[in-house]
């Protein structure tokens, strides 16, 4: 009997392509990315707060970039729609109009169902919410089990590569203290080698309102810096910035406040050191929180925190700190 020649493809005619980015370096297009963290910890949170920056077309954080309005989905199992996920969407300003829901009442989805690339062509969604992972991953699959695991995220990974959408599923974390980040979420390492990316979500413990977002595994660029965010019961929600924190210390709780500092923690310290002598043109002021890699967001975002006042004079526009705060050299 003949045997059949192996099909190979040669490298030489692979065309080469530029990996597209939601948002660099943190989630890709056409990729499956992991936001990871124990409970209550604000993963969702996050990714609402995401979802509204996206569905709006503002800037992500760090970010002076605009973007054109984006349509997500946003599968939860966790949370109810009407009283849950609808007002939180709401508070974060997103456009409800744009976030969509793949009916479940009569059939549970699961990340082998069909219907998720039908859903992402029929609304051309660019990004793909499942929250949380072991919720969809459907009910004949051990995610403990790397060989019931393998299959599932490769026909996953078919439909971001297919659809060209953004897929971030949301996981838990399990109690193995004391190993490394990628080990510590639920379920069979091969979760985690699936995704492009796995980003962190972990709360600060010296700073209970602060959460932080640290890269724990990126496969397709440079890791990026861990981006700070606040959860207070009266102001509620705001980024804060790049946080100086690694996703081990995040996981330890062995980071030090004095040495977390925030962009805008910083820029707020500059503002007052800058501005101390009285008005400064603001062209100067964001030249030289550019030197300290501060973007013209978190500067603008540091004036309104404490206040600094503007004003035009001809042509060029200036700020000041509000009266009765210019400190004097003494």
């Amino acid at each position: 009997m003949q045997e059949r020649e192996v099909k190979l493809i040669m490298m030489s005619e692979v065309p080469a392509e530029k990996v597209s980015w939601l948002w660099y370096p943190y989630i890709p297009y056409g990729k499956i990315t992991i936001v990871q963290g124990d409970p209550g910890d604000g993963k969702t949170t996050f990714i609402l707060a995401v979802t509204a920056l996206l569905t709006t077309g503002r800037p992500m954080p760090e970010s002076d970039i605009p973007t054109e309005p984006t349509t997500v989905i946003y599968q939860t199992a966790e949370d109810g729609l009407s009283d849950t996920i609808k007002p939180r969407l709401v508070e974060a300003g997103a456009d409800c109009s744009k976030v969509a829901v793949i009916d479940e009442s009569n059939q549970p989805l699961s990340l082998s169902d069909g219907r998720l690339e039908k859903a992402i062509q029929q609304i051309n969604a660019k990004l793909l919410i499942l929250d949380p992972l072991q919720a969809y991953l459907g009910e004949n699959v051990d995610m403990h089990r790397a060989n019931e695991v393998r299959p599932v995220f490769k026909q996953l990974a078919g439909i971001a590569e297919r659809t060209g959408c953004a897929i971030v599923i949301i996981g838990h974390m399990n109690k193995m203290s004391g190993t490394k980040g990628l080990y510590r979420g639920l379920g069979s390492i091969d979760i985690a080698a699936a995704a492009r990316s796995v980003l962190l979500v972990g709360r600060c413990r010296d700073s209970p309102s602060i959460r932080v977002m640290a890269h724990l595994k990126s496969s397709l660029a440079p890791e990026g810096k861990s981006i700070g965010f606040e959860l207070d019961e009266i102001t509620g929600f705001r980024w804060v910035g790049y946080y100086d924190i690694t996703a081990d210390e995040l996981l330890s709780g062995s980071h030090k406040v004095d040495e977390g500092q925030t962009k805008q923690a910083q820029a707020e310290m500059m503002l007052y050191e800058i501005l101390r002598n009285g008005a400064v043109p603001c062209s100067d002021i964001y030249a030289g929180m550019a030197k300290h890699n501060i973007s013209r967001r978190t500067a603008e975002n540091a004036k309104k925190s404490i206040g600094v006042k503007s004003y035009r004079q001809g042509s060029c526009w200036y700020w000041i700190l509000p009266q009765g705060n210019n400190a004097t050299t003494q």
